[in-house]
């Protein structure tokens, strides 16, 4: 899950002080934007992912590989074999172990659940179909095949491109008894695709501080000014400009061993430059 994420401007923009405590000592978004869509998308993409990546390496006990279509032959002729990654294990787990927290049955906790098996369903879709050849001298007369999991980076830009197009929602009953739902903001009579992220409330200005929605802006974030990606300082500091800082790095060198027994070290530095937005 370390693998980096070409995420968006806005993405990286947005900090994780949006996160606020609620009851029960449970973290929740101050704003229900596509930010905090993406991210329930991304955490419980991220532990389906990890546990099924577990299941596979026999890391857990009560799981292995996904056997159920193992030694069938699909429509073009080559065999269901190896070790498939036990997807729906993964998925079962992080259901139950994210989805535990949306108890309130408010819009909130549906926009959070929604976005929760958006980002489930996005590993799921994400993997990939592995093959072996079986025949002489390599030839693939006969082809065992089996489905593993992609890197993590490639379900994150799947996300991303989900995070671009995420849809505006509002709660809706039927009747005054009903349950809540989720419809789309423009045709109320239509819902929103379960692959589809979902936000109730429009994205707060992440460039400048504002209390009221959790924003602490990005006034000194340290920025990169040799990158043209969302981390360069052009993009991180909304245009504001940069602070450059000198610091002066220290560390030991040419360190010598003199018997017996000391060790004798000279002192290296090198001055170095760092940037924080204005």
């Amino acid at each position: 899950m370390s693998a980096g994420l070409a995420v968006t401007n806005e993405i990286l923009r947005h900090p994780c002080a949006l996160l606020i405590r609620g009851k029960n000592r449970k973290e929740r978004f101050v704003v229900c934007s596509r930010e905090a869509a993406f991210t329930y998308a991304l955490l419980s993409a991220g532990v389906a992912y990890s546990v099924t990546a577990s299941c596979a390496r026999g890391n857990i006990s009560t799981c292995g590989c996904d056997d159920r279509k193992r030694g069938r032959y699909s429509a073009s002729g080559w065999k269901w074999g190896g070790c498939s990654a036990d997807i729906k294990y993964g998925i079962k787990f992080a259901r139950k172990f994210v989805d535990a927290r949306e108890v309130e049955g408010d819009a909130r906790a549906l926009m959070n659940l929604h976005n929760n098996k958006a980002g489930r369903r996005a590993v799921k879709k994400n993997l990939r179909t592995e093959c072996k050849c079986h025949g002489v001298s390599g030839s693939c007369t006969m082809k065992t095949c089996w489905k593993t999991l992609p890197a993590f980076s490639s379900i994150g830009r799947h996300l991303v491109k989900k995070y671009n197009s995420a849809r505006a929602v509002v709660a809706c009953k039927m009747h005054k008894k009903s349950s809540l739902y989720l419809a789309l903001q423009k045709k109320k009579n239509r819902r929103p695709r379960p692959s589809h992220l979902v936000y109730l409330e429009k994205s707060p200005n992440y460039c400048d501080f504002n209390p009221a929605t959790g924003s602490l802006g990005t006034v000194s974030r340290q920025c990169n000014r040799s990158s043209a990606g969302p981390d360069g300082c052009d993009l991180m500091c909304c245009g504001r400009g940069y602070n450059t800082h000198q610091y002066t790095h220290k560390w030991k060198c040419n360190c010598r061993f003199h018997w017996c027994c000391y060790v004798e070290c000279n002192t290296c530095q090198e001055e170095t430059e760092g940037y924080t937005c204005k």
